[in-house]
């Protein structure tokens, strides 16, 4: 499964996938998904889980300002409200859009 063209289209993210696949998944289904530490919160060895508080969203928080394709496995989205530190795995991203396409 291979990542081969991402494009934003109006309120989605279009994907589509080397075995033909495409899915459309909302950005702002994509930005509350966010995987990075401070969004989804990281676990030190004892099992703890530390994050951020709770994002107060804009409408910003849901418009893609620039994509930025990392190394053959993520794509890193920069939002228009200034986040920008999620790396979305392409495996990450399938999984979204199969959950959606439901």
């Amino acid at each position: 499964m291979r990542l081969v063209d991402v494009q934003p289209v109006g309120a989605e993210l279009a994907l589509k996938w080397d075995d033909g696949a495409e899915h459309f998944v909302a950005l702002e289904a994509l930005r509350r998904a966010c995987p990075c530490a401070s969004c989804a919160g990281e676990t030190d060895v004892m099992g703890n889980v530390a994050k951020s508080p709770e994002t107060a969203f804009t409408e910003a928080s849901f418009q893609i300002k620039h994509l930025q394709p990392v190394g053959g496995y993520a794509v890193q989205i920069f939002w228009k409200d200034g986040h920008g530190t999620g790396l979305y795995a392409h495996e990450y991203l399938r999984a979204i859009g199969e959950r959606n396409a439901q």
